[in-house]
């Protein structure tokens, strides 16, 4: 079933048409029985949901993302820049009981969509805020312990966030120690254009995580030294962060020592599975 937030008595044939051309510009659900999607087109899912455990993040490039914890396992404040369907923002919220939650959402369309969503309503630890997240990273200073970068329109990751601006932003607003998650997607081109400028500002304090089943890259960028646990400590992290949130942090674990073994090598990213 498709879903559109359109007034009663709008042509429905007008709607089809603007679908099929790519002239639509809003946000629609689809929903399979079982799981419920957000889109804004026919080719691709911007969040998708699981109707029976809401929570539970079903798109791959989401739950490597959660890779952050192998690195800080209780971040105090958390921005998430891009709501979709709020996937990260309840996951976060049911297992990161302390943490408190911010996620920024430009688009009305998308907000008005919020309870179709199950997202939370805001409380003592998370809040929704209808605000530019590029102006609104701009205005911080060292107060993240995390930032999430999920903000993308039906081409890939948004082009306001292609600019070295917006990265040397990004690293301010971290707190001591914080680390900027964001996913990048989109073609070729434009991947490369997003690690260049993440190289400029963070070297090589950063991590790129491939996720072949969506096609995206997650990057992982640290405010100062990238933490370097022992293979042992982080293997044990791994396995106490499956055991308690459900992850697969081990196989994400071994995508990053193969990504650093490539790196070392000279070879570019590989297309290490999700």
């Amino acid at each position: 079933m498709l879903r559109f937030m359109e007034p009663p008595g709008t042509c429905t044939n007008d709607i089809w048409t603007r679908l099929f051309d790519g002239s639509y510009g809003r946000p629609f659900i689809v929903d399979s029985g079982l799981k419920r999607a957000l889109h804004f087109d026919l080719d691709a899912v911007q969040s998708e949901m699981d109707l029976r455990r809401p929570s539970r993040l079903c798109l791959a490039y989401t739950r490597k993302m959660m890779a952050f914890l192998l690195f800080n396992r209780s971040p105090k404040r958390i921005l998430m820049l891009g709501l979709g369907g709020g996937s990260l923002a309840k996951f976060c919220y049911q297992h990161l009981p302390n943490s408190a939650c911010t996620a920024v959402e430009i688009n009305d369309d998308v907000l008005a969509l919020r309870d179709e969503f199950r997202v939370p309503a805001d409380d003592e630890r998370f809040r929704v805020i209808r605000a530019d997240g590029v102006d609104y990273v701009g205005s911080l200073v060292a107060e993240k312990d995390v930032i999430l970068a999920d903000a993308c329109d039906r081409a890939g990751t948004a082009p306001e966030l292609n600019a070295l601006d917006f990265y040397q932003n990004a690293r301010r607003a971290l707190a001591p120690g914080g680390v900027f998650v964001v996913n990048v997607c989109g073609n070729e081109h434009d991947r490369a254009a997003h690690l260049l400028r993440i190289h400029q500002v963070f070297g090589d304090e950063h991590l790129v995580l491939p996720v072949r089943r969506d096609g995206n890259l997650v990057v992982l960028a640290f405010e100062g030294s990238r933490p370097r646990p022992s293979l042992a400590e982080i293997n044990e992290t791994a396995v106490d962060l499956k055991r308690s949130i459900g992850l697969d942090f081990p196989w994400y674990v071994r995508c990053i020592a193969i990504e650093q073994q490539r790196r070392r090598a000279g070879f570019p990213f590989s297309e290490a599975g999700s």
